[in-house]
């Protein structure tokens, strides 16, 4: 059996975890990188590819007709044709849950980033302002706890339940807003705007649908409380940047901290760049060491499966 990897740089930048673990499946061929215009040559003859986020589209399936597996070094499965997969007798897996820990720990330095100032602190420290200080403790920076605060939830999955774990032993107030009630969920549930108009702080973990796309958007920010933070670690394309930005620059909402953009690597061009109180980071939340081992595991599992005819985390 072939196997090629398409784009191992997105799941090793460093060199720290080693493809070799798929060469007890057949012959591998690993890519850093593939350009959009590479993917039908770079797959060739390939029984399985394995991608982060190159496109399989119908036109790269049909130019290869060998191709039976696409598996996914992600939960999203946006950059696969997957009913034309299916057509086509391909099976496509993807890789859920690997990064529940990791993003949840994130969604957090986040919130005590805004909620504990350090950065700020430790910035007024180093220019001598507490050297000037007139009394032994200097706090201009207004700070808060979390205990007592609220935070809605935008989606209850394996990441949304850990982050409300988290929030729970803080001692906050939690708000669930998803598109089916859980059964299980200990916590009020309501919809996305009542959740929006109540929080200080409020976070998405939704998946991309037709239905989420744009769910930040004027009407959703104008809303929110003028102290409220937003998070979002989902996908980009879940908020309007142009509007979160509008709202950002007016005041509107006092902060916002994002992992990811809907053009990614940022583009120069986006309304967030210079928002005011904006923290941007470089869709990195799922990207700690043990979390990427946990992923190429899932990956590798995926493929046993297949091979003995009994598919996990099957999409299509």
């Amino acid at each position: 059996m072939k196997i090629v990897l398409l784009d191992w740089y997105t799941v090793s930048v460093n060199g720290d975890i080693t493809p070799q673990v798929f060469e007890q499946f057949g012959d591998m061929k690993v890519f850093s990188l593939t350009k959009p215009e590479e993917t039908i040559a770079n797959i060739g003859d390939a029984d399985v590819v394995l991608c982060n986020k190159v496109l399989i589209t119908k036109e790269v399936m049909d130019a290869c007709p060998n191709l039976k597996y696409v598996g996914l070094f992600a939960t999203g499965y946006n950059n696969v044709d997957v009913a034309y997969a299916a057509e086509k007798n391909i099976t496509v897996c993807n890789a859920g849950q690997y990064s529940t820990n990791a993003v949840a720990q994130q969604v957090f330095a986040y919130i005590l980033d805004r909620y504990s100032r350090i950065r700020d602190y430790d910035n007024a420290v180093k220019n001598g302002e507490w050297e000037r200080s007139p009394a032994f403790s200097y706090f201009p920076i207004p700070t808060a706890e979390l205990a007592g605060q609220t935070i809605a939830i935008v989606g209850y999955g394996s990441i949304g339940r850990r982050v409300a774990k988290i929030a729970d032993a803080f001692g906050m107030n939690i708000i669930i807003s998803t598109r089916t009630k859980p059964s299980d969920c200990p916590y009020e549930v309501t919809d996305v705007m009542t959740a929006a108009s109540r929080a200080d702080v409020i976070t998405f973990h939704c998946p991309l649908t037709e239905q989420t796309k744009g769910l930040v958007n004027s009407e959703l920010l104008k809303v929110m409380k003028p102290t409220a933070t937003l998070i979002n670690t989902s996908r980009g394309p879940v908020v309007n940047e142009a509007d979160l930005a509008l709202a950002l620059n007016n005041g509107e909402i006092a902060a916002a901290y994002v992992d990811v953009l809907e053009k990614e690597p940022m583009s120069p061009e986006t309304p967030l760049k210079n928002a005011k109180n904006l923290t941007m980071t470089p869709h990195i939340a799922w990207a700690a060491f043990e979390t990427r081992e946990r992923l190429v595991d899932i990956v590798c599992d995926n493929i046993r499966s297949w091979m003995s005819g009994q598919p996990k985390n099957k999409v299509n």
